[in-house]
């Protein structure tokens, strides 16, 4: 096995600087998905579970996808595609080759043919015409129905996991009218056998960034953090992703279901800590014979895969995305020179003067390779690879004393050590290639370890428990906040930064 340091050297001689331009944690980031964006994975979600019954027995993973969802854009809304293959991975023994896998597959089925949109209900005082709200999967009004399967593949095994009836996904939340958008959410949030929890549907965007300023060549509001605007639970600048539904995948199952010896272990384990990230594959033959509905058959072919946010985004040069997106973790080491050399810390510098550590980038390691303060000391480091580590021994952090900064704030329990929905990886990810993982004088010098976009919150609440999502804004009273508008924090306090 190839040491990181040669990794690196390896990696420098190749060093390119195509420039990397700034998204939404995973929106529309790759040539690829920008084109085919119901097969974009928009964030990846892992964690140990946090509240209910299984706080800190159990794992969650969540993989959203399809990017900036207009809640209010009927008549179809947005259902999964039928032909893509949704694939959680995780690597259980540090070669960054899934060992267990969960997958998902949807089928539609329209059951109002004759209407002219795929959602109708009244909650009173409409004509007959009109069915009642819905409440229920089983609701009339429910004309687009999606369900699901999921299967888990252990050991070259395909174990289906049902409950032995449908498994229906959450539809776009079409308005307070039309449907209980809470009701159905409750009603698809399904405990299964073996201690297994699973959700489709549609959700809140849990992400958050001032993506406008962002892309503005990093022209953002708020660059440098003052100690109160770091602390508080509000924003000083506009969340873009405001108001913007995705479609989401969630399963939680217990941490022996992992790891590689089928049983819980603790934190300075080397057999503790697991890699994660999410792919959509596609089928390699589409025959698309009009009228009739294309169809499409052969091996899966990947699309796009998403460890660790922010990754593609602000690291991999444009040349490289689609490559990326196709590719395996084990092969990363290809893109060593963005990973370990990125061209973003020389932009902050060139851009805010803001110092950086000098090449070779070693204090980013952890975030891809199994290192330490992930990994227990004596982890296999294992190859180069884009994977979301979760040291599953580290005990859950209580959602009152959690911080939005994970590792950097103090809280063991955060991202990189995983990734939970309220993980601000914006600020941590501007502050981790600035060299704050470095140490002194990076993580206190008042100008590295105070990064940020100045959206320190999302504008929805979380679920406290599985599967921790918000509620996807519903159409008829969706908003997204815009600069210089009141109400800059979940519709109330300061005007946003103009």
């Amino acid at each position: 096995m190839k040491s990181v340091q040669s990794l690196v050297a390896a990696g420098a001689a190749l060093l390119m600087l195509q420039p990397a331009p700034l998204s939404a944690a995973n929106h529309r980031e790759a040539p690829i998905t920008a084109i085919d964006h119901k097969a974009d994975i928009t964030d990846v979600y892992a964690f140990k579970s946090y509240g209910g019954t299984t706080a800190g027995t159990h794992v969650t993973l969540i993989m959203s996808v399809d990017p900036l969802l207009e809640p209010g854009n009927g008549p179809t809304y947005f259902p999964f595609d039928k032909d893509i293959l949704y694939e959680i991975k995780v690597d259980n023994n540090h070669d960054a080759v899934e060992d267990v896998k969960f997958q998902f597959r949807f089928t539609t089925e329209q059951r109002l043919p004759g209407v002219f949109t795929v959602y109708v209900g009244a909650g009173g005082g409409i004509p007959p015409l009109v069915p009642p709200q819905i409440t229920t999967f089983d609701s009339p009004g429910l004309g687009q129905r999606q369900s699901y399967t999921v299967t888990m593949v252990k050991n070259g095994v395909s174990t289906p996991i049902t409950n032995g009836g449908p498994l229906y996904a959450v539809p776009g939340n079409a308005g307070p009218r039309t449907m209980d958008y809470n009701a159905l959410f409750t009603a698809g949030t399904y405990s299964l056998p073996g201690g297994v929890k699973t959700f489709a549907g549609t959700t809140d965007d849990a992400f958050w960034i001032d993506l406008g300023a962002a892309f503005d060549s990093l022209n953002l509001r708020k660059a440098v953090l003052t100690p109160a605007e770091d602390a508080a639970p509000v924003n000083t600048t506009p969340d873009f992703v405001s108001g913007y539904s995705v479609n989401s995948i969630a399963i939680e199952v217990p941490i022996s279901m992992l790891t590689s010896t089928g049983s819980v272990l603790p934190a300075n384990d080397p057999k503790a800590t697991i890699g994660v990230w999410a792919t959509t594959s596609r089928q390699r033959t589409t025959v698309r014979s009009a009228p009739l509905e294309a169809t499409s058959s052969g091996s899966w072919s990947q699309v796009q895969r998403m460890g660790n946010a922010l990754i593609n985004e602000l690291l991999i040069g444009v040349g490289s995305k689609n490559k990326f997106s196709m590719d395996q973790p084990k092969n990363d080491s290809q893109f060593t020179s963005f990973l370990l050399d990125p061209l973003l810390p020389k932009l902050l510098n060139a851009v805010f003067g803001v110092p950086i550590p000098a090449a070779p980038r070693l204090d980013l390691a952890p975030l891809v390779t199994y290192a330490p303060p992930i990994a227990a000391p004596g982890t296999p480091s294992g190859p180069i690879a884009d994977m979301i580590r979760l040291n599953t021994g580290v005990a859950h952090t209580p959602i009152g004393s959690a911080s939005r900064l994970g590792l950097l704030g103090g809280d063991a329990a955060g991202y990189p050590n995983g990734r939970r929905v309220f993980d601000d990886v914006t600020d941590i990810s501007l502050r981790a290639v600035a060299g704050v993982l470095a140490g002194a004088p990076f993580n206190n010098n008042g100008v590295n370890n105070m990064l940020g976009d100045g959206v320190n919150v999302n504008d929805t609440a979380y679920r406290t428990s599985f599967p921790y999502l918000g509620n996807a804004p519903d159409g008829r009273n969706r908003r997204h906040i815009d600069p210089g508008e009141m109400g800059c924090t979940a519709g109330a306090g300061a005007p946003c930064l103009p």
